[in-house]
């Protein structure tokens, strides 16, 4: 019997169980004291007959004698042994010649055969044994014994009394044990149950579950001709929190996250967790499927609170996308991929909305997933490389540093732009083995630089925000360093806004752990966050890059004029240089000169270049 079938069990049977232990137990009892009563018979025959020899011993020598009176003495002897009740010693013509009794009758000897050989009869209620007496090798008188078995049955009833105490023992320890082994049975049958279709984190259906209520829905639905909707939900920026914070703290986001999705839902809304930091519902009313986008607004605005864990206010958005039986797919497979698609559709529109599936976003969710393996593939076979923007000092306009970009040479597509990849990298986890290598390749080539007499040349490399949020982020630094023997002071780490207001007390531990070691760091696209004033002044940061956004529309547009004028005198009363990026054209440089702006890049100096051409400028700014 499996546990899967047990809880189907009746009662009664399982007390048969019970019964059937007892019956056993009652078997191997009755059998013990059979055994018991037949070993304590076989004793008390062995016992008479080693008296009787004894006392056939003693009273040879006095039969020649006729000395009736010493062997009734012997016989006399023994009353000590409760147990004889008679004895007798008859002559060869089955004469009496002594006796002694305590109970009962002695037999009549005139009815028995002659005895010649040890004879031991038991009954019932006593043994008889008869003993020939032998002198030398000849028959002398017969010795006739009777015992009682009294003692034996006193021993007897301690021992069953005993053996019966002991059996109850048993069969109440048995049962005892049956029972908690039918309540552990049945636990870990609901536990099995449990695991196979809930989810111990959220203690919501699984995917499990998920699959086996979909694929009957769509049955249903093929039946009655019906449609049905699927939603996914993908947390926005999950992996933020299970990065920086850690694994506990994100369980207990997706708890919160859990407890709040059901409660939006109503009482026919079934909420699964599918996967990770994804959920899925399904929709089977046609009215609910008419009113999909609604539904889908309530899951997005009830998870846009904050959500307080550890004394922190944590934002998560979720981006939703759907897919629609039978327009978009009429099987389980077609309908998630289409699902999933749409939910990726709706991250890349800039995360926290709702998208339903089109069949662009199945020809997108494909080259994504195309990309992911490109990209594996292009670590291994070095299909990337890096391109260098100069960095020029203004007003002098002396090359001071560059920026390495990264470049994709992909064998079918040909040169790929990082908007073109890094995206779908940082989603899945490949952007900190890409970051590594860049900022390896990156020490290796300013080294070059460095010893073909290029001096002072700053290499500035981008860290994305999960490379920097990695706690191996410092030790990974510090051995790039050591293997490529980079000489620190010409290295520039950039971090953008967004990514060191994260967490900022961590990241200023952080940052100053690598300002520590010599390496001069930078805050990128400064301006599309919201750096606290307070937090600013305490980032151990060199300089500041404007966004080539506040930079394109200069001196056409007033708010871009302000913010970028702001930021100038905002850096430098912070005693931070200033880069600007994105300037292509002389008008912009006139006004960032103005404005006394420190260092400018972008097209009007040069495109992005591979190190031979970067090595090429180096040298002609040089003469």
């Amino acid at each position: 019997m499996t546990s899967s079938s047990y809880k189907s069990v009746p009662p009664v049977l399982r007390k048969v169980h019970i019964l059937a232990v007892g019956l056993a137990l009652l078997i191997a009892t009755f059998s013990l004291i059979l055994v018991e009563y037949a070993t304590l018979k076989s004793s008390l025959s062995d016992k008479l007959q080693v008296q009787m020899q004894i006392v056939a011993s003693n009273i040879t020598q006095t039969l020649d004698a006729g000395k009736h009176k010493s062997i009734e003495n012997v016989l006399s002897s023994l009353s000590a042994a409760p147990e004889i009740d008679a004895v007798a010693l008859y002559g060869l013509q089955q004469e009496r010649i002594a006796h002694y009794v305590r109970n009962g009758q002695l037999p009549d000897m005139a009815a028995k055969s002659p005895v010649t050989e040890l004879t031991v009869n038991t009954n019932l209620l006593n043994a008889e044994i008869w003993q020939p007496v032998m002198e030398k090798g000849h028959q002398r008188a017969v010795l006739y014994a009777r015992a009682n078995l009294k003692q034996l049955y006193r021993n007897l009833l301690w021992y069953i009394g005993t053996t019966i105490m002991v059996m109850l023992v048993t069969l109440y320890a048995a049962a005892s044990l049956l029972s908690r082994l039918q309540r552990a049975v049945l636990q870990a049958e609901e536990r099995a149950g449990f695991l196979t279709n809930y989810d111990t984190v959220t203690h919501l259906l699984n995917r499990y579950a998920f699959n086996q209520r979909f694929q009957t829905l769509l049955d249903e639905a093929q039946q009655k001709s019906s449609v049905l909707a699927l939603l996914v939900f993908d947390l926005d920026d999950f992996k933020v929190v299970n990065d920086t914070l850690g694994h506990d703290v994100g369980d207990m986001l997706l708890r919160v996250v859990a407890q709040r999705m059901v409660a939006t839902g109503n009482l026919d809304h079934v909420i699964y967790r599918v996967g990770g930091d994804e959920f899925a519902m399904i929709l089977e009313k046609s009215e609910e499927v008419e009113n999909i986008h609604a539904i889908a607004n309530r899951f997005i605005e009830a998870l846009a609170a904050p959500i307080a864990i550890n004394d922190r206010n944590l934002y998560v958005g979720v981006s939703i996308g759907a897919s629609l039986y039978p327009y978009d797919g009429e099987d389980a497979a077609h309908l998630l991929r289409d699902a999933d698609a749409a939910m990726y559709y709706a991250k890349s529109r800039g995360k926290n909305n709702f998208q339903m599936f089109s069949v662009e976003m199945h020809h997108k969710s494909s080259n994504r997933l195309t990309l992911e393996s490109e990209m594996r593939v292009a670590l291994e076979q070095g299909q990337f490389e890096l391109h260098y923007q100069p960095q020029i000092a203004l007003p002098s306009q002396k090359l001071i540093g560059v920026e390495a970009l990264i470049r994709w040479n992909h064998p079918q597509r040909g040169v790929l732009m990082p908007s073109n990849f890094i995206p779908i990298a940082e989603e899945v986890g490949l952007i900190v083995p890409i970051g590594q290598w860049v900022l390896r390749e990156a020490c290796q080539q300013a080294m070059a630089w460095k010893a073909a007499g290029i001096e002072g040349l700053r290499m500035s490399v981008n860290l994305s925000g999960r490379q920097f949020r990695q706690e191996s982020l410092v030790n990974g630094v510090t051995q790039i360093i050591e293997e490529t023997h980079m000489d620190t002071d010409l290295l520039e780490l950039e971090i953008t806004e967004t990514v060191l207001m994260e967490d900022a007390e961590t990241t200023i531990t952080r940052l100053k752990e690598l300002k520590a070691m010599g390496i001069h760091l930078s805050i990128d696209d400064f301006g599309t966050g919201y750096s606290s004033m307070a937090y600013l002044k305490r980032f151990p940061v060199s300089r500041l890059k404007i966004d080539r956004s506040f930079i394109r529309d200069i001196p056409l547009d007033a708010d871009d004029v302000a913010i970028t004028t702001a930021t100038i005198q905002m850096a430098h009363s912070l005693k931070l240089e200033v880069v600007a990026e994105g300037v292509e054209n002389q008008v912009q440089l006139q006004f960032l000169c103005a404005q006394g702006c420190d260092i400018a890049q972008g097209f009007l100096f040069s495109q992005p270049v591979d190190r031979h051409a970067m090595t090429e400028i180096a040298k002609a700014r040089e003469t």
